[in-house]
């Protein structure tokens, strides 16, 4: 499964109530961040998340209010020696800027105090995180080089606790041994096989992230039948031809996007100031239930279905 803070909710500039677009993605003991716009830094820190184990930016986009924060995150964690080594994954226009901030405005004398790896990304996967596997898609977003993640838990056979009772296996060691597909001895001799309490393979947790778009139709295939889509409806249907002429999305393109696509649950995220979210929500839930409007500090688990 995976954990999702959200740190950003807000589109283009920050609010009294929304910080813009950041996105912590946690599974086991991996963190990253997609996206990372001004204020992040702090965003975390209120969250009670910290920098620990934080080693992985995915920018979906090169606008500043999803790269501003960067410059926050890399010079803390030189600062507090809590890292070293950063990697930055966008494309290259993204790249382009997040180097620009780093370089010119963080390290302007080049000599930053952790290492910091720039890996442009291109369709499909890109990335291995222990169980856990990063593909990117392209997303049109005002002509820049843009990105969709989606994050794909492997499939796993969970061991039954009722067996090893049943079999007398103790608690420690020899369960973990066992989850990982190794035999063990009991303490009386027995050899007890994996086969013996493992249950049938069972799909792992998938998630796709989006950032700014301007068009859905084409990501349908992408985020095919995910567990969670996170999506920006930086604006409401009603105002589509303002979204339109802003490269934006409305909560009706998200909602279609998700029942073509056979999505399980979506969250809406980068609002806009100027609507009441209970307004949202009401919209977006009339065009698909099982919808979320993504709040600052929000949690959110994503699980496989079962």
């Amino acid at each position: 499964m995976f954990q999702l803070t959200f740190l950003g909710t807000g589109a283009t500039v920050p609010s009294a109530a929304r910080g813009l677009s950041s996105l912590m993605v946690e599974h086991e003991t991996t963190r990253m961040l997609v996206d990372c716009g001004e204020g992040t830094l702090r965003q975390i820190r209120t969250a009670n998340l910290g920098l620990r184990r934080l080693r992985r930016v995915l920018l979906t986009h090169g606008h500043l209010d999803h790269v501003l924060g960067l410059a926050g995150i890399a010079g803390t964690l030189e600062l507090w020696d809590a890292a070293d080594r950063l990697v930055v994954h966008g494309g290259e226009d993204s790249l382009r800027a997040a180097r620009a901030l780093l370089e010119q405005v963080v390290w302007p004398e080049g000599e930053p105090g952790l290492d910091i790896a720039y890996e442009a990304l291109h369709p499909g996967r890109f990335l291995r995180c222990g169980d856990v596997t990063l593909s990117a898609f392209p997303v049109r977003h005002h002509g820049t080089d843009s990105f969709g993640f989606r994050f794909e838990e492997a499939s796993h056979r969970p061991v039954d606790g009722e067996k090893l009772d049943a079999l007398g296996v103790p608690t420690g060691p020899e369960r973990s041994r066992l989850a990982h597909g190794e035999a063990v001895t009991l303490p009386d001799g027995r050899r007890v096989e994996p086969e013996e309490v493992l249950r049938d393979c069972e799909p792992g947790a998938r998630l796709a992230v989006v950032g700014d778009c301007q068009d859905a139709d084409a990501l349908v295939e992408h985020v095919r039948g995910v567990d969670t889509l996170v999506i920006e409806a930086t604006y409401r249907t009603a105002d589509e031809e303002v979204a339109r002429g802003r490269g934006h999305l409305t909560v009706g393109d998200s909602c279609r996007l998700a029942h073509a696509a056979g999505v399980r649950r979506l969250v809406l995220t980068h609002q806009s100031d100027r609507y009441d979210p209970a307004e949202v929500l009401a919209e977006a839930r009339a065009a698909f239930p099982e919808v979320h409007i993504a709040r600052d500090f929000d949690r959110l688990t994503v699980r496989p279905a079962r």
